[in-house]
Parts: C-alpha cells; structure tokens; sequence
C-alpha cells in the first residue's frame, strides 16, 4: 500500500457527567438473556467482544445478523491484478489502542509502509496545473528515501511556514483528549448520550463549528493552508470540504505524526477475529427489516421470513440509509451519508491529461482542491508492477464513467467500482442520535459517528454500548473484573502511560 510522507500520512486513512442509572433499568437479567446484534463491521464485533470481556457473572447468548456474505461492514478488500487492497477504511493510527490491543489479541500482523512508500511525492491539482508538487525519486535506498522527505519537508514549509507547527499542535492537542477514553474503566463513566461522552474528554465544542472556522479563528492557520493541504486531507479522508465539523475534521488529520498502519491481509480481520472469540451465533446473508418490542422482550424479522427474539438489541449499522422499521418508532436526526466511490485501475496514466509529457512527471498521489469541476478527488498509485503498469485508487464523490476514465488513462486492462455510504456527512453544530433509541433495552453505536467515523471510534463507542448494557440491563458495574486486570484493562493503561 502507498503512503505518504510525515504528517501528510494520514489522507489515506481510510480520529463531566457521571453515569446515572435511568428509570428504564431493569432488574438484572440471567444468563439465558439473548443479545440480537445488526451489524458485524468493527462497531458489532466490538459490542460482542467487550459484552465477553467485560462480563464474568453473566453469558448471555449474543446473536449478530450480517446481510452480506462476509463480515466486516465498511472494511473490506479488493482483489485487481491479482492483489488484494483496502477498498474501505484502511489506515490505523498509533495511538488507536482498541484496534492495537485486537491485533496483538487476535495474532495479526500489523504492518507499516517501508521507507519507499513513506516518501512518495505529492501534487495538488487545481485542474490547470500543480499548485504543488513535491519530489519524485523512486529509491530502494532507505537514506535516499530520507534526503527526499526531508527536502519535500522543507519545501512543504517553505510554502506553508509555521502554520504547518500550529496544525500539529491542534492534532495533538485533539487525539490527546480523546485518549481519556482509554481510561481505567474503574473511574471512566458510562456514558448514556454521545453528548455526555463528548463533553466529558472535552471534545464537544469542536462539534458545535466547523473546522475551517476553528482553524480560522482559533488556530489562526494560514489561508493557503486551508485551501490547499487542509482541504486536500479532508476530501480524501471524509470527501467533504473544510466546512465539515471541527472534531470530524481533526480527526481526518490526526495522522500527521506518521507510524499509520493496517492489518496485514485486511482490516475486516478484527471483525471476524472478534465474532470468533466471542461465542456468538452468526448469521450471514441475513438482513434485518424491522424490531419490535413487545413488552418483555424485542423481535426481530429479517428480509426471509426468520423472527428471532432478544431482551437486548444493538443497532450496529447506520440507519441513515437503512430500512428498518422500528415498533414503537424510534426518533433519530436526519443524516446524510457522504457517498465515496472509490475506483480501482490497473493501467496507465495518461501524462497528457494532466498537461505533461511522460508518466514519470506524474506525482504517484494526485490530491485536489475544493472546485465542483474537477471530476476526482484523488488519484495514488497502490502498486508499481513496471512503467507501464501500475495499480490505481481513485477516491471521487460521483461514479467515475468510462468515457472519464478513458480520458485520464491511457490504458486500462481492468477496473472495479466500489460506491461506499461510507461516513456522515459533516455540518456544524452536529446533532446526535441517542445511544438507548427506545429508553429501553434498544442500543444504536452508530450514534457516534456524527464526531467523528473511524474504525477506533467505532470500536471505543462499542465498547461504551457494551458497558450501559451491562449496567442497564444486567445490573451489573462494567469495570474490569479481577481475573482481567493484568491483561486487557492494564494494558491500554500501560499504552497510555507510555505516550
């Protein structure tokens, strides 16, 4: 996989209220309770993991429904050329300690860019010209990586000035307050709302403006800088502008201290390592179509006749785009989903569509500005096969045609299309749905996302789901219980002790 070079890492990505009980609790429930789960991507398998980790006293039956073959949700792989690539969420960052601690639990392997790929050059296109455009030197030399990284820095600076050191100093200032989240859950509380959640690790104004008015006015960021590297991270990672949310848009460069990483083989491997580990019932090609309550307990029908109950449902999926029918209605705010179609190419690129006249003058990422005419939002060679033949990943927010890519490429031996209802689309202040949809026993994860949608954010609201149900419905306190001490709750510790 292609990546970029120090703080620009992250555009592939793909970042006080006590717990009171509400009148809804129930009395404890037993051990042949069931646990019905809509959805296995990352936030699901999480919920099913920590309900396990968390719980000694009690095991429940936990059921997760998939509509698709396989597991994963929004993290997936596709196969061009021969070769297996991340079509959805891609990139980890190092400070993401659920995803951390799921990859040493499960026995994958992490893996990093090597130093070619951490070194690849850069140019931002206005659809004229390269407004910028960093060095091209394909080395397998690591000291020569270095040298070009080092010089595209200074020219990065050069260009950019100080501002680059303040944009650093938010992100840090930004993933350090979420890291209150991977607290000893012996004081952390249980959240009941994603406001509280926020508000508690001081995140939530960043979601009451949008970033470019945060970076603007309280960072005090250079417009070039705005309009240009900021703006070219937020399209990648969120297809969205610099009027996204502050915390969405924060978190889309949380990347910029490098050390990104994936999962070797494919993210969705956590998901399914998760559902493996935690004695569930999984059941694919099963799509949900409505949930109702009935009293004591909630059925769940699915799109092939099958009724299944439960005392707990977690809604793992998001509703914005869902058919879901809900009895008694639930009341959620109106989202959108931003669609990202992200296009795969095994070809080559035509130098005369970007105003050039060979191959090797193309920067192996090509970013752009925020201009309604220009077609993509980027263009990153995944994997150099020789001159002229390499594999591509288009990101754009309208299907690529082929008439289109015809006119970007000059050849173009196979293609495959992926349209991703990948991420809410962002617009300050954000409002957002309720973690209990019912005041009952209905759990949705996905309320988080309107801060921010990532893998870990994912996995750390799952987490939260999985400790209110354990208070609400079984009655039980979600810190760790002794026999776990020494092994999942202390090691997160111990990460964050180490930063």
């Amino acid at each position: 996989m292609v990546m970029l070079p120090l703080f620009l890492l992250a555009i592939f990505a793909g970042l006080t209220f006590p717990h009171t009980f509400s009148s809804a609790t129930t009395s404890a429930g037993g051990d042949d309770a069931t646990v019905c789960i809509i959805g296995s991507g990352i936030g699901g398998a999480s919920v099913a993991h920590f309900l396990r980790q968390y719980s000694t006293s009690h095991h429940p039956k936990i059921l997760i429904f998939e509509r698709h073959a396989i597991v994963g949700g929004r993290m997936a792989t596709v196969t061009i050329g021969g070769d297996a690539f991340e079509a959805g969420a891609s990139i980890l960052h190092p400070k993401n300690y659920h995803a951390s601690n799921y990859t040493n639990l499960l026995n994958l392997t992490g893996k990093r860019p090597s130093s070619s790929e951490s070194s690849i050059s850069l140019g931002i296109w206005d659809g004229n010209g390269f407004v910028v455009k960093t060095l091209n030197v394909n080395s397998n030399w690591g000291i020569v990586n270095k040298i070009v990284s080092f010089f595209n820095g200074i020219y990065l600076f050069m260009r950019y000035g100080f501002s680059l050191v303040k944009m650093e100093g938010f992100v840090d200032e930004t993933v350090n307050k979420f890291l209150k989240y991977y607290e000893g859950v012996e004081t952390r509380p249980v959240f009941e709302s994603v406001e509280e959640m926020l508000k508690w690790a001081g995140l939530f104004n960043l979601t009451g403006k949008s970033l470019k008015e945060e970076l603007v006015d309280g960072v005090k960021l250079a417009p070039l800088l705005i309009k240009e590297l900021v703006t070219v991270i937020t399209r990648i990672n969120y297809g969205q502008s610099v009027n996204i949310s502050g915390l969405a848009g924060a978190v889309s460069l949380a990347g910029s201290g490098g050390g990104l990483w994936a999962v070797e083989g494919g993210n969705w491997q956590m998901a399914a390592g998760l559902i493996n580990s935690s004695d569930v019932e999984l059941y694919l090609h099963e799509e949900i179509d409505s949930i109702s309550f009935l009293g004591e307990y909630y059925e769940l029908n699915s799109t092939k006749g099958n009724t299944y109950s439960c005392e707990v449902a977690v809604v793992a999926t998001p509703l914005d785009e869902s058919s879901i029918q809900f009895s008694p209605p639930v009341s959620v705010p109106t989202r959108q989903l931003q669609h990202t179609h992200a296009t795969f190419v095994r070809g080559l690129v035509n130098p005369v569509y970007f105003g050039l006249k060979a191959v090797s003058e193309i920067p192996e990422l090509v970013a752009t500005i925020e201009d309604p005419r220009l077609p993509f939002t980027s263009i990153s060679i995944l994997k150099c096969y020789n001159e002229t033949d390499m594999t591509y990943k288009i990101f754009s927010r309208q299907a690529m045609t082929d008439a289109l890519l015809d006119s970007i490429f000059s050849v173009r031996k196979e293609t495959i299309r992926i349209n991703w209802g990948a991420y809410p689309h962002y617009k300050a202040p954000e409002k957002f749905a309720p973690f209990i949809l019912d005041g009952k026993h209905l759990y949705y994860v996905n309320a988080f996302e309107n801060a921010a949608s990532t893998m870990e954010t994912s996995a750390v609201a799952a987490e939260n789901i999985a400790r209110l149900i354990l208070s609400r419905f079984f009655g039980k306190d979600s810190s760790c219980p002794s026999d776990l001490k020494r092994t999942s709750c202390s090691s997160a510790e111990a990460s964050h002790s180490d930063m």
